[in-house]
């Protein structure tokens, strides 16, 4: 049974503003040794950081960039700004772009989705450059619509300078941050994060030994299916990878299947980088085990409401409630639901109005779970806001 604690009105306006997301705490494991200046490891099924290192150091990005600028491109796309065979030109900014290619020229009419190839598989800095200018008009506008995105999706600590990656003074971002990035890629445009998992491509008329995608965790785990690879001198050998694991317990098809996504920054090889994005990873599906708490649209509680027209709300999250504890820990679990209390009328669906303390025996905080309105409570009407009110005096 779930414990509840109500706060006062003032102690309640603390614990919100501690919860407005899902975040790990008091975490007891230690993660084993990564060979890399900084790293988060990040569940992106139960939305739990499992472990980090220097994740809010300001770093170079390099082509990590590209997350970024895809996920401008997906959007335009979804909002049919731009159409997957429509074809772009190729500036003479993009084909004289140094670093990785796609090997596209100025004679070329490239469609949108080569590009995106060319940019996800391959890297090309030259493919970039040309899908920055389809979308923005101009490299410089669509490096304003980068930051803009970057303070939307609350990437505090990121600050963008061009959409390839190339180093420039000022072009910083995080692990955090990246996490940030990537997590929403994947949740907000599911149906093209396949593009991540091409292990190879190439354009026609294209050199065909740059056909490889640099993400050798593709080659090697058949449950990694992307994200980014990037390199620069400045940055070191940097990794943004992702998989997806069934897990029985979960149930079946995709509703049954965990996703963990690294970020690996600064390792000293291409080898490295995938290698230690492997350990991280592995290390989380073994050390940690998801444990749902509520399917899809279920009430974690349903507390009484005052001054509504329903007597009762219903908290939880819209996509049910799944948690990471350490494995095996599972039946020694403690739950407690904090809210406030009275609860009044009226709730809109969505709101914010509890947190779900997920415990240890010994009472340290494994993660705390925002609890949100499922069904929304419309105050009542005058005679029952007056009842509620003589009978919250009497109480």
């Amino acid at each position: 049974m779930l414990n509840q604690w109500m706060p006062s009105r003032w102690a309640w306006a603390a614990v919100l503003a501690c919860t407005s997301c899902v975040s790990a705490l008091a975490q007891s494991l230690q993660p084993p040794e990564i060979a890399a200046k900084a790293y988060l490891l990040y569940d992106v099924t139960a939305h739990q950081v499992l472990a980090t290192k220097d994740a809010d150091m300001p770093v170079e990005p390099a082509s990590l960039t590209k997350l970024m600028t895809a996920y401008l491109v997906f959007d335009a796309l979804k909002a049919k700004k731009l159409d997957l065979n429509q074809k772009l030109a190729v500036s003479e900014r993009a084909w004289k772009m140094p670093g990785s290619r796609m090997f596209i020229d100025p004679k070329m009419q490239v469609p949108v989705e080569d590009l995106l190839k060319g940019m996800i598989v391959q890297s090309g800095n030259d493919a970039t450059v040309a899908l920055a200018e389809g979308v923005g008009g101009t490299v410089e506008r669509f490096v304003e619509l980068m930051n803009q995105q970057a303070k939307a999706l609350g990437m505090n600590q990121t600050q963008f300078k061009n959409p390839e990656g190339l180093t420039a003074p000022g072009h910083i971002t995080t692990a955090r941050d990246l996490a940030t990035l990537a997590t929403r890629l994947v949740k907000d445009f599911p149906d093209r994060v396949g593009y991540y998992a091409i292990q190879r491509y190439r354009y026609a008329g294209t050199p065909a030994s740059n056909d490889t995608n640099r993400n050798l965790l593709l080659f090697r785990d058949p449950s990694v299916d992307g994200l980014k690879t990037g390199h620069t001198n400045a940055a070191g050998y940097c990794l943004v990878a992702t998989a997806r694991r069934t897990v029985a317990d979960l149930g079946e098809g995709p509703a049954g299947q965990r996703r963990l996504l690294s970020v690996v920054l600064g390792a000293s090889s291409e080898n490295v980088r995938a290698t230690e994005s492997q350990k991280l990873l592995n290390w989380g599906y073994t050390a940690y085990e998801p444990v749902r708490l509520a399917q899809a649209g279920q009430a974690i509680v349903t507390p009484v409401v005052w001054k509504g027209r329903k007597s009762q709300a219903k908290l939880g999250l819209p996509e049910g409630v799944i948690v990471s504890v350490p494995t095996g820990s599972s039946k020694q679990l403690k739950t407690e639901v904090v809210r406030p209390d009275p609860l009044m009328a009226p709730l809109q669906e969505g709101q914010t109005v509890g947190t779900l303390k997920v415990m240890q025996p010994d009472g340290s905080v494994v993660v705390e779970v925002p609890l949100k309105v499922l069904e929304t409570v419309e105050e009542a009407g005058i005679l029952g806001r007056a009842w509620d009110a003589i009978r919250l005096w009497v109480k």
